[in-house]
């Protein structure tokens, strides 16, 4: 915790230069024209009528004005930088994630005169869904070597239903329920990252297109036996194991064919999504997927080299709240 004390969480000016110094090693870079230091700092004069706020830098070339935090996901915001830098700092060194609420407890204190806890739970929340904007969107290298791919359903609760379907199972009492989950699809290279999405249904039709797009065709795809892709029929060398046989693992020519890398990454997913956040909703899904990849993904590192990776993603992502939900989700 000794971390949290150092000045770009306790102090603006300080959060700015440490965040220059990161996003402009090699001097400011022009958001409007793209030049490489030929920007300088517009300081006050001491008879000028003309206010300058800190951290204003204007272009040699385009002359246009510009801060560190333009075309970023700090862009336009009214939050004190520090506190911005300290919730991406949370974020990334909790294991399993920090709920909006508890981030709120922490980035404001309570007001001595009033006794209630400055900000807001809605500013904490929508801070959140930033920085987990930012955790993502960055281009998508082919996945090759071993790559475990298996399918889990987090959230939901069981309805009755007067009919049956496919998705129904009749309990000891002849009485049909079904549970509204949300299937996760995710794809680990072993011994690499974890790309996971979203989908409305587990087909191969639905997922055979994303595969493509994210799994080199010289990879070997290893599965359980309930997958409904067929992958050796375009290309993919396949391999699985069936569960409904109690087998996990087996060894073939010196590899090791199983699912349980990827089911590991489930475990702190629903560990997560169960014990901190409680209810993820759908449409808010992909969101959290993203937050739950980035950790895994830089899982090698300290939390000081985790929060220096996530704040150089920071740059070209902005959200709002007039976005629209549906643009958040990966597979939309």
């Amino acid at each position: 915790m000794s971390s949290l004390l150092a000045p770009q969480y306790q102090d603006e000016d300080a959060a700015r230069e440490h965040l220059e110094r990161l996003r402009w090693p090699d001097g400011p870079i022009c958001p409007h024209c793209g030049a490489v230091g030929e920007a300088y700092k517009l300081e006050p004069k001491p008879k000028g009528k003309t206010h300058v706020r800190k951290g204003v830098y204007k272009c040699a070339g385009c002359r246009q004005q510009f801060t560190v935090t333009v075309d970023t996901i700090f862009e336009d915001s009214k939050i004190p930088l520090h506190k911005w830098l300290l919730a991406i700092h949370l974020m990334c060194s909790s294991k399993k994630g920090i709920s909006a609420h508890q981030l709120w407890r922490n980035l404001w204190d309570v007001d001595p005169e009033t006794g209630k806890q400055r900000g807001s739970y809605r500013t904490a929340w929508f801070m959140a869904h930033r920085i987990r904007w930012a955790f993502g969107q960055d281009p998508l290298s082919k996945m090759n070597g071993i790559v475990e791919i298996d399918e889990t359903f987090v959230g939901g609760k069981k309805r009755l239903i007067g009919f049956r379907n496919a998705q129904s199972k009749p309990n000891r009492m002849g009485i049909n329920l079904r549970q509204d989950k949300a299937p996760v699809i995710s794809v680990l290279q072993r011994d690499g990252d974890v790309r996971s999405f979203h989908v409305e249904r587990v087909t191969g039709e639905n997922i055979r297109p994303v595969l493509a797009e994210m799994v080199d065709r010289d990879a070997h795809i290893m599965t359980d036996s309930a997958n409904r892709m067929k992958l050796s029929k375009y290309g993919w060398k396949h391999s699985a194991v069936d569960h409904s046989k109690h087998e996990y693992a087996r060894h073939e020519d010196g590899l090791t064919i199983t699912t349980n890398t990827v089911e590991g990454y489930f475990s702190i997913l629903k560990r997560g999504l169960n014990g901190i956040y409680h209810h993820v909703s759908k449409q808010y899904l992909d969101q959290y997927l993203r937050e739950f990849d980035y950790r895994y993904n830089v899982r090698k590192m300290d939390d000081g080299a985790r929060f220096v990776m996530a704040l150089k993603k920071t740059g070209g992502k902005r959200l709002t709240l007039r976005e629209p939900k549906g643009k958040m989700n990966l597979g939309s």
